[in-house]
């Protein structure tokens, strides 16, 4: 029992190195549950307002990248050229888009700030809404399922881990309207994850996606538009055997639509059985497979 006990604990540490990063990162090793507690509150008051608002490492997730778009009034494929720059996601080797800041270096203000603080808090970042606390999922061997857990960074600069506001994690987390947020991006976490445990820890896929596949995930990712126009006007629904009401609802639903696009990235990727390719086409697929080697 005890070696597997340090099995697990030595996976929980590698995949939170693989979240945030590199190892000098200020986490907190604790597992936090949902009713855990632990003081924090950022304000005008605090001396450091807005200081982590400058030269900040934002990595967008879909759902952000829908919100902040629609509250600019713009499409996602707009919205990325002028907000954002493209960046590779190291632990999983994915391409992802990154929140653009000022400055020359990087190192400047976040584009929506001003002196009066976020000019999109409603619709800011999940990255922004979580900190000081990160978000962890982990399944462990001999688990049927995932298990979310937080933990909490605490940075020099920060100084709201002194403020006098404690609270439990469920309560920071209705606060921050974290809940519609992770329930959009959950599959696509789970794409992340699964590419950065399998990096750290190796696996039966841990291989170099292709070019085509990351630029297929980084379409996922970001863009509804070309997502849907991928999905809706190909022969998607003519390979894929997917349930008629899904159909329709990806047809003008964006959250139904990136449900089913993450499910196919995970076929592509992990060949998990999310998405099944008709069996005409499986039966094709194999028959030319067959005659490329010269089978009969």
């Amino acid at each position: 029992m005890a070696g597997e006990k340090t099995e697990e604990q030595a996976a929980e540490v590698e995949i939170i190195k693989a979240v945030r990063g590199a190892a000098s990162t200020p986490v907190l090793p604790v597992r936090l549950k949902s009713g855990d507690m632990f003081c924090f509150a950022c304000h005008r008051g605090v001396s450091c307002w807005n200081a982590c608002c400058h030269g900040a490492d934002i990595t967008l997730t879909p759902c952000d990248i829908l919100r902040m778009s629609k509250h600019l009034g713009v499409r996602p494929k707009e919205f990325l050229l002028e907000y954002t720059v493209p960046a590779i996601w190291e632990k999983g080797n994915l391409p992802v888009a990154k929140l653009k800041m000022g400055g020359a270096d990087g190192q400047g203000a976040c584009t929506f700030m001003d002196d009066d603080g976020c000019t999109i808090y409603e619709d800011r970042p999940v990255t922004c809404r979580y900190y000081p606390l990160g978000l962890a999922t982990v399944k462990m061997k001999g688990q049927e399922e995932k298990e979310d857990f937080h933990f909490l960074v605490k940075e020099t600069h920060c100084l709201g881990h002194e403020e006098d506001n404690l609270q439990t994690v469920d309560k920071f987390r209705a606060e921050q309207g974290l809940a519609d947020y992770d329930r959009v991006n959950r599959g696509w976490m789970d794409i992340l994850m699964k590419m950065a445990s399998w990096t750290v820890l190796g696996g039966p896929m841990g291989k170099e996606p292709t070019a085509q596949t990351k630029k297929m995930f980084f379409m996922v990712s970001t863009d509804v538009d070309a997502l849907r126009d991928f999905v809706v006007n190909t022969k998607f629904f003519d390979s894929y055997d997917i349930e008629p009401d899904r159909i329709e609802a990806v047809k003008t639903d964006d959250i139904a639509l990136l449900d089913l696009a993450f499910d196919w990235m995970k076929s592509v990727l992990f060949m998990e059985d999310t998405v099944k390719l008709k069996e005409k086409v499986l039966r094709e697929a194999v028959a030319q497979a067959r005659s490329n080697m010269g089978a009969t």
